[in-house]
């Protein structure tokens, strides 16, 4: 008999990857969401369920009596929503997987590569903190009611439709221009970057697996390139031979654009590698087929390529970016 999962969500960026990776291997996949459309196509076979998880009446109605070997919820970011997951799922599941973040992780870093022993403090995101309180009330469920969790720790985990730089499509548009990009520090801080079909079959590897409950995992990828590198692939991917980066302090950007300070402080601006090794214990098929981000950046530009819809210039991030390459570019004197 096939191993029954729930994916509440199924269609983000990394949560379709896994549908159709469980789908491959087999799986009995049922995906719960509000029936929203999106850029992204679900594989045949997944029995899908409208419902909000929101409003758990309305995933009761959905699902019945239904019982599954493993629920996961992508779109959980608050202990709240946690502690209505438990109400909602003890007794249900065999396993409930919450998806947190590696930016949970102590930020920055006092060594590498990250474990999953590295403790979790991070005094700069708000979103990670978060996180971190959702990870203690299933802890705290596991150790007082047996409630089956395992935790998920994804890192900079991107599909074909995302750019790996704050600003986007913008940044993109200005390098094939000639304009100057923004680069934070010097660019030499080390970034673990993950295409989402390798995340998802670490991920799918732990579904219904006993030795994942009650355990914490980050699923990421082996290579961590320089910023400058990632820069440089995606300008190769885009046809620029030699993009015009700016490095600014990454203070600097973060007081020119607040939107992007809490994430690149307390994330990308810190070196991040990884030792994948407890995944890949329990799931040794992980990491043994990866993508290297030099041609996962041709995936992403070729499909901004491919659907011009996409291709839009924020004129805030176009000025943001003026003024810091107005301030910071090196002159010739």
């Amino acid at each position: 008999m096939s191993l029954s999962v729930l994916f509440i969500g199924g269609t983000g960026r990394i949560s379709t990857s896994c549908v159709r990776e469980a789908v491959r291997q087999g799986l009995d996949v049922t995906v719960l969401n509000r029936g929203r459309t999106s850029e992204r196509t679900l594989p045949p076979g997944v029995e899908v369920v409208t419902g909000d998880i929101g409003d758990p009446d309305s995933v009761r109605a959905a699902l019945g009596d239904a019982s599954y070997d493993a629920v996961v919820n992508w779109v959980n970011f608050t202990p709240d929503q946690v502690k209505r997951d438990i109400d909602l799922f003890a007794g249900r599941t065999g396993q409930y997987l919450f998806i947190s973040s590696a930016s949970a992780y102590q930020t920055p870093p006092t060594r590498l590569p990250v474990t999953e022993s590295t403790p979790l403090k991070n005094p700069h995101w708000q979103y990670s903190r978060d996180k971190i309180a959702c990870e203690e009330l299933l802890v705290q469920a596991y150790r007082e009611s047996d409630f089956p969790a395992t935790i998920i720790r994804p890192s900079h985990t991107y599909d074909e439709t995302m750019l790996p730089f704050d600003g986007g499509w913008t940044v993109v548009d200005r390098m094939r221009a000639g304009k100057p990009v923004i680069v934070h520090g010097d660019g030499t801080s080390l970034w673990t970057i993950t295409h989402a079909r390798d995340f998802a079959v670490g991920f799918t590897g732990l579904l219904g697996k006993e030795a994942a409950i009650g355990e914490a995992f980050h699923i990421t990828g082996d290579e961590a390139p320089t910023w400058n590198q990632i820069f440089a692939h995606v300008a190769d991917a885009a046809g620029v031979a030699e993009p015009n980066l700016v490095h600014v302090a990454s203070e600097a950007i973060a007081a020119a654009a607040p939107q992007w300070g809490a994430g690149l402080l307390g994330d990308k601006a810190h070196s991040m590698v990884f030792d994948n090794g407890k995944v890949k214990r329990l799931v040794p098929e992980f990491g043994r087929r990866t993508t290297p981000y030099k041609l996962g950046a041709r995936e992403v530009v070729a499909w901004y390529d491919a659907h011009p819809e996409h291709q839009v210039v924020d004129p805030e991030v176009d000025a943001v970016m003026d003024r810091l390459a107005e301030h910071f570019a090196p002159r010739a004197f």
